[in-house]
């Protein structure tokens, strides 16, 4: 009789915490690929769910790196808050997307901020995004990018969640 493919997923945590840690890298690669070569500007919201997803990528790369049972709970629960506060931001902004308001005041553009502002305070603006947080610039089955960031925050929330309630029954 063979093993089962969710036997084998969540019958190793490291393993587990290696894969929602590879998916993260991938995802965040991604979101590079979307800025650097398709050319989208990430609001402020993009890039907190940026932020979310490198710490999760961080919590569950420890985690799957250590033996000792404490610190893959420890991770599995910081990369969980992690998740939620990135599904958070993404359901947020998806509803800014469905109900876009009448006035925006996201973020200014770039290159605004490098020529306006000293880089002391240019800095902080250009990791705040630039873009506008309601405006839809690519879509996959009708879905935007903050619907798929939602559902990639939710997916990995229920796999951490799974992996840490497994995690107790197993002491």
């Amino acid at each position: 009789m063979g093993i089962s493919l969710i036997d084998w997923y969540f019958g190793a945590p490291r393993r587990a915490y290696g894969l929602i840690c590879l998916a993260c890298v991938l995802m965040l690669a991604f979101g590079l690929y979307l800025q650097h070569v398709v050319g989208l500007e990430p609001c402020p919201m993009c890039i907190v769910q940026r932020y979310a997803l490198v710490l999760v990528a961080l919590f569950t790369g420890l985690a799957g790196a250590f033996r000792n049972r404490g610190l893959q709970i420890t991770g599995g629960l910081l990369a969980l808050v992690s998740a939620i506060g990135g599904a958070y931001t993404a359901a947020a902004q998806s509803w800014l997307q469905w109900y876009p308001p009448e006035v925006v005041s996201c973020g200014r553009d770039l290159y605004g901020m490098i020529e306006t502002f000293p880089l002391k305070r240019a800095l902080p603006m250009i990791f705040r995004g630039g873009g506008d947080c309601s405006k839809v610039d690519w879509s996959l089955f009708g879905l935007t990018l903050a619907n798929w960031s939602f559902v990639a925050f939710t997916v990995l929330s229920l796999l951490l969640i799974t992996l840490l309630v497994r995690s107790r029954r197993a002491r």
